[in-house]
């Protein structure tokens, strides 16, 4: 991934976060924090201000593409086959009202998870969530998600780079709230002890 990113630049971040917001399955989250590492004073490839706007622009485009694909073809996919449309049919009501209640928190947290960045637009679009809704959540969980993953890959330099693209954000994210609780805690025990 780094000699493609090397090779061809900003164009391929801009593609893999684009694609995989659209719907396909590529490592975009792992493109983005490469290309943040390779931007870091140390390595000197790129600003990290053009990676973010490049991660963050093709995650809105990417899920717009995806959304229109799922509002304009998801619901004729799923109608085609009978034992899909009968499933559909069940589970398409509950879906509008959930999108309905929870569609921009929904959009905006699912950015940051893998499985949610893939499919949520789909969803959204299958589920005629309104467009001028689903843009504006959508550009704000895409404009966070490029922000905060290319600053804390930046910032953090490549062993936390290679653990968020290994493990995942919140699992990262985990870790350190961890160490940070157990700091504390040791903390407030060794006052504990003093006082004793």
């Amino acid at each position: 991934m780094t000699h493609l990113l090397l090779t061809y630049g900003l164009w391929l971040l801009f593609l893999a976060v684009a694609i995989e917001s659209a719907g396909v399955p590529i490592p975009g989250e792992a493109a983005l924090v490469t290309a943040a590492y390779l931007a870091t004073p140390s390595q000197g490839h790129y600003k990290i201000e053009w990676v973010i706007v490049v991660a963050a622009a093709g995650a809105i485009i990417g899920d717009n593409v995806g959304y229109w694909l799922g509002r304009e073809g998801g619901r004729r996919i799923l109608e085609r086959w009978s034992l899909i449309k009968h499933h559909a049919d069940r589970v398409l009501p509950p879906a509008e009202r959930f999108f309905e209640k929870h569609g921009g928190k929904t959009l905006f947290i699912g950015r940051f998870l893998a499985i949610l960045r893939v499919t949520a637009a789909w969803l959204a679009g299958i589920s005629r969530y309104p467009w001028w809704r689903f843009f504006i959540w959508n550009a704000a969980g895409g404009i966070a998600w490029a922000i905060s993953i290319g600053l804390l890959a930046y910032y953090a330099g490549k062993s936390v780079a290679d653990a968020i693209s290994r493990y995942g954000l919140y699992a990262v994210l985990a870790l350190i709230a961890i160490a940070i609780l157990g700091a504390v805690a040791m903390r407030l025990a060794g006052k504990r002890v003093l006082k004793l």
